[in-house]
């Protein structure tokens, strides 16, 4: 019996909704019983595979509110025409009544709108607005969800302290063959500049904490400092990273930090690869994905101890307070000065990414959706 997936990925247009996304359809089972159609904005590259089909429509959809829109009043009836046995929503807003017959599927993949932290944090108006009202919605469709999937444990635990859920199951995110380079002789980077470099590589925010990782640079020696300069690869069209940026001048570092603004996906492991160490020092994660990633590339990394974060990592990595600049700098010295721990931190990451690949979490997802159309007996 063949199985008919309606994907409604509009919501995916950044790099961690589309890797996803990506990494989900090219795993889709063998077999050929199942017939995936996706909605999805024109910048998601598919796998040209029989099973699936790019779904185009009129109605515009790069507009929120009309999303919403085509969500509640067009999409039921695609599912009717259809007959489709189960609409997935990765976004993790359900903003459509489905047909009888037909289950539903979402992921919690946004943790922002339920840290009260990051919250308070941001300036009063429209952001905050907009995650009061996000948390509103998310809740709601986990709530009314046939199944919602969830990427960290830790994250499963703060919904299911909220609201009752019909069915859950937690399924983390692989990470990438590309970025698994212990071993490999890549070419140093061209944007990498000469001589040794620690690197964070994330998006400005002032919950990825790069104003104390900056801190604590500037806490190290003039010596160690000239040794090793600090790269923040990351997109800087936003307040947090001009003011980071002036306090990189007000400190005198602007020779020492280097902003390497957004980074090709496919030059980050070469990065990852060269750098003597890896930082990650957010305090606001679902599953951090960019953790994972420094894991693969088998060099020390040094993490924010805030959960998720000890979830994925376990103790292949050292932690840091993302709060305390004094703090990362005892962390960021510990392993410059004892190499061998540094080169045990290298091979524990290594041992410990092999615990997440793209092929076990796409096999596990559509275990778990056929399961709830009824196709195959449940395990999930």
């Amino acid at each position: 019996m063949s199985l008919k997936v309606v994907i409604n990925a509009f919501s995916a247009r950044l790099g961690g909704g589309q890797t996803y996304i990506s990494n989900l359809l090219r795993h889709i089972p063998d077999g050929g019983d199942l017939e995936l159609l996706v909605y999805a904005p024109d910048t998601l590259n598919l796998p040209e595979l029989a099973e699936i089909k790019r779904c185009k429509t009129r109605w515009p959809t790069t507009n929120p509110v009309a999303r919403a829109i085509w969500e509640r009043f067009i999409l039921p009836g695609i599912l009717r025409r259809e007959s489709v046995d189960v609409l997935f929503c990765p976004g993790g807003t359900i903003n459509t009544k489905p047909p009888n017959g037909c289950k539903t599927v979402t992921m919690f993949r946004n943790m922002m709108p339920f840290d009260p932290r990051v919250r308070k944090s941001m300036p009063l108006g429209l952001q905050r607005i907009r995650n009061w009202l996000l948390e509103r919605i998310m809740l709601k469709s986990m709530a009314a969800a046939d199944l919602t999937i969830f990427i960290s444990n830790h994250a499963r635990s703060i919904i299911e302290a909220r609201i009752r859920l019909k069915k859950a199951v937690t399924i983390p995110h692989g990470i990438a063959q590309a970025f698994r380079v212990h071993g490999k002789l890549l070419e140093r980077p061209k944007i990498a500049p000469p001589g040794a470099y620690l690197l964070y590589v994330s998006r400005f925010d002032v919950y990825k904490h790069h104003y104390e990782v900056v801190s604590a640079y500037a806490k190290l020696s003039e010596p160690l400092r000239q040794r090793f300069k600090l790269l923040l690869a990351g997109e800087c069209d936003m307040p947090e990273a001009r003011r980071v940026q002036g306090l990189v001048s007000q400190l005198g570092l602007d020779n020492q930090v280097r902003f390497l603004g957004p980074i090709p996906y496919g030059d980050l492991p070469a990065l990852y690869c060269h750098a003597q160490l890896v930082l990650f020092a957010s305090s606001c994660e679902n599953c951090p994905n960019i953790l994972l990633e420094a894991l693969a590339a088998g060099r020390p990394v040094l993490s924010s101890n805030v959960m998720p974060m000890p979830e994925f990592a376990g103790d292949a990595v050292a932690y840091f307070s993302p709060f305390d600049s004094e703090d990362i700098k005892a962390a960021i010295m510990k392993v410059i000065e004892d190499e061998q721990y540094a080169a045990a931190l290298a091979k524990a990451a290594v041992k410990r990414c092999q615990q997440y690949d793209w092929s076990v979490t796409a096999a596990t997802t559509w275990q778990c959706i056929s399961e709830l159309a009824g196709h195959e007996a449940s395990h999930c």
